[in-house]
């Protein structure tokens, strides 16, 4: 038998011949129709959840402060907020299927969620988030979308089929994930790229979710518009003007870059002790007082800076619109409280509340680049674009997807910004895991950089 070497024509001819086969075959098309199928109901089920939650945040943070007679809520507003979410998060947590999700200092999950934990999940999340909880919607959202994707294959094919139950699962979560981050490439290239796959592989996994991503977008968005809800998408309306990076820019945004995910690795390491605290014993009651301790973060950034407590508190989606729009309207001291207090929140939350940890890290690496673009020789626009790619991609480990994301939030800022996005991101990645191993080294609780659900090779072989 001849052996083909790896890379070679006929290796390269043989493994495109397999993945015409995959292509034409019923069952792979069958898959593709189940995927396009699947964006709908997700969108839907995305779409209620976010606006739900969207609605339930500006009850408590505008509605409520505005109808006891303030202008805005008052810096002691986070205290009460969050214990109320501790308090519904616990029994959430110790009596429910999959204890409401998984614990976000992991990253956005692991294998698809089954459709029996899927209401703890949202519960969960509707208990933290719109109560002031510094972490985003993306995780949950896409642990509801796979579980309300595997409702769409028989419990009796899943176990037949493993590689189905995967696929379908990664499709429903990027349809979900596509709604939150406004656009499937992104969800698209995130998949691709946590997977860690090639070759026919890469088409067969990437094609259901891409297909179920922009389907799902495409009727999230029209849903959006026909209703008038406001859905809070991950978004920056305006941003400081770009022009064509310089060499400072890159002096700069390197050792920027490196800081950002400083920044994020150590509240990430401290959101590790905070797990392993909340999950010793006496669960509970360890969450209620993670819940003051974020609440009092929150409430001490309001009385340091004389500024309102909800940029500290939440997601961070709005604080971020608003920190690109006008970024002199904070000044560098304001800059670093919101990186201290919202970042020691976050770090507590990853441990013990339920969420994602992509979105807040994105505002504290844009606060720092900000706070740095007062450097001799950079700027604004330039330490925002290196902050934003250097949180995702130390938080995420993925430096692509962070750098696709960075780009998409910049706009048409984006085409000057590209090179310091791409080299920003890298920086942060490198930098990110070299001081995990040091971590690790010293003998501090550490993993490497969590990531999406990853499907091995085999799954979708």
């Amino acid at each position: 038998m001849v052996q083909r070497q790896a890379g070679s024509p006929e290796a390269a001819e043989d493994q495109a011949g397999r993945l015409r086969e995959v292509l034409a075959s019923r069952g792979y098309l069958g898959l593709l129709a189940v995927s396009a199928l699947v964006g709908v109901p997700v969108s839907l089920a995305a779409f209620g959840f976010v606006g739900l939650e969207h609605e339930l945040q500006h009850w408590v943070w505008e509605s409520l402060p505005d109808a006891a007679g303030y202008d805005r809520a008052p810096w002691w507003w986070p205290l009460p907020a969050l214990l109320l979410a501790g308090l519904l998060l616990a029994p959430i947590v110790t009596r429910l299927p999959g204890h409401g999700g998984h614990t976000p200092v992991n990253g956005l999950g692991g294998p698809p969620t089954p459709p029996l934990e899927v209401p703890g999940v949202v519960l969960a999340a509707l208990a933290c988030l719109p109560l002031g909880t510094v972490l985003g919607p993306e995780a949950p959202l896409m642990a509801m979308g796979s579980g309300l994707a595997l409702l769409a294959v028989r419990s009796a094919r899943r176990r037949a089929q493993p590689k189905l139950g995967v696929v379908i699962g990664m499709a429903g979560s990027a349809a979900a994930i596509s709604t939150i981050f406004g656009s499937p490439v992104v969800a698209a290239v995130m998949m691709i790229e946590a997977a860690g796959l090639a070759g026919p592989q890469l088409a067969v996994l990437l094609l259901p979710c891409l297909l179920a991503s922009g389907v799902g977008a495409l009727v999230f968005t029209g849903f959006g518009h026909w209703t008038g809800l406001s859905i809070g998408a991950l978004a920056l309306p305006r941003q400081p003007v770009s022009g064509v990076p310089d060499p400072g820019d890159f002096l700069w945004g390197v050792p920027v870059a490196m800081l950002v995910s400083v920044v994020v690795v150590t509240g990430q390491q401290l959101g590790h002790r905070v797990a392993a605290f909340t999950t010793a014993r006496a669960t509970a009651g360890r969450t209620l007082l993670c819940a003051v301790v974020m609440g009092a973060c929150i409430a001490a950034y309001a009385l340091v800076t004389g500024r309102s407590p909800e940029e500290a508190a939440l997601s961070g989606q709005a604080t971020l619109g608003a920190l690109a729009a006008d970024p002199r309207a904070w000044s560098v001291g304001a800059l670093v409280a919101l990186v201290a207090f919202k970042g020691l929140a976050w770090s507590v939350a990853l441990g013990s509340f339920r969420g994602g940890p992509i979105f807040p890290a994105i505002l504290l690496g844009a606060a720092v680049g900000i706070a740095c673009g007062a450097l001799p020789g950079f700027g604004i626009q330039p330490g925002l674009a290196a902050g934003l790619a250097a949180a995702g991609s130390a938080v995420t480990g993925l430096p692509v997807t962070s750098t696709v994301l960075a780009a998409m939030l910049l706009g048409d800022q984006a085409g000057n910004s590209m090179p310091l996005l791409i080299v920003s991101a890298v920086a942060a990645f490198v930098c990110g895991h070299l001081l995990r191993g040091r971590m690790l080294q010293l003998g501090r609780p550490g993993r490497a950089a969590p990531a999406p659900p990853r499907a091995d090779e085999e799954a979708v072989a």
